[in-house]
């Protein structure tokens, strides 16, 4: 038996709709001042690192960046002038204890037309809500099965938590379709020549306030992979613990009991609905 029931649909339609919230009122918009007529929300500062910013920019200038009585504003320069400032910033608000889970690793801020503005630390998106990218796969079987991983207890975020086959932020210098491959190797083992088959399947924007760790807002990239009934994932890169192999309506129940990542979630609902009709 494969098909959801209808309440399973209807629960996991709406967790899909509400899969983008708004940013609580209480978070400070940054805004990135393209000239002076116009002004692009761009991220959202939470209210533990208002203070410490609000202080640190009246002890020190810190170039392109300003703080109003309402808004944070970043200047619009050249890039590399951009990531510096954002550099500069990210660094003294991690000595300060603000940025958990430092990776040294960048991550690029995109606009809509796929032009790279800045770029900084990783850490620092979810701290000042930049928009950031990931890749996302379904590794499913013809036997209407789906491959979840387990992350690592050793993870910073979601440790223990169910996620896609394979599943990653997309580095600076990455597209989506070299994310997902790279990921599905270091995480689940999967050979080049079987992720080329990879289906790009669409985009799930996703964006919720995380305690302590600041405004989650993402695009997912999404695709498919079908594997051979017969495929076990390996893990290569350390970060999954293992994985199972679970129906639909046992994933759909998973996701339901809240055991996957929130992203993952999302994702997988995506797929079973899709695959249900």
């Amino acid at each position: 038996m494969t098909a959801l029931s209808t309440s399973t649909i209807a629960a996991l339609e709406e967790m899909l709709q509400n899969a983008a919230r708004p940013a609580p009122a209480d978070f400070m918009p940054i805004y990135f001042a393209r000239n002076m007529d116009e002004e692009l929300v761009i991220g959202h500062l939470s209210p533990e690192c208002i203070p410490f910013v609000e202080e640190l920019l009246q002890k020190q200038t810190i170039p392109l960046i300003s703080m109003g009585n309402h808004h944070l504003t970043i200047e619009l320069d050249r890039p590399i002038a951009v990531s510096a400032s954002l550099a500069q910033l990210a660094n003294e608000m991690r000595r300060g204890g603000l940025i958990p889970g430092w990776r040294n690793e960048e991550f690029a801020w995109v606009d809509l037309n796929g032009h790279q503005y800045f770029r900084v630390e990783r850490a620092a998106f979810r701290t000042f809500g930049f928009r950031s990218m990931a890749t996302h796969i379904n590794g499913y079987t013809q036997s209407n099965t789906i491959w979840l991983g387990r992350r690592s207890e050793n993870k910073s975020t979601d440790p223990g938590k169910l996620d896609n086959i394979a599943a990653g932020g997309i580095a600076a210098d990455e597209t989506p379709w070299v994310s997902a491959r790279r990921e599905l190797w270091e995480e689940a083992g999967v050979p080049a020549q079987i992720a080329n088959e990879i289906e790009p399947v669409g985009r799930i924007h996703m964006r919720r306030p995380i305690l302590g760790r600041g405004f989650h807002d993402e695009q997912l990239y999404v695709y498919d992979l079908e594997l051979a009934n017969h495929f076990n994932p390996t893990n290569h890169d350390g970060e999954v613990s293992g994985f199972i192999e679970a129906s639909y309506p046992e994933a759909a129940a998973r996701i339901l009991a809240d055991e996957l990542t929130s992203d993952a979630a999302f994702v997988t609902a995506d797929f079973l609905l899709r695959r249900n009709k």
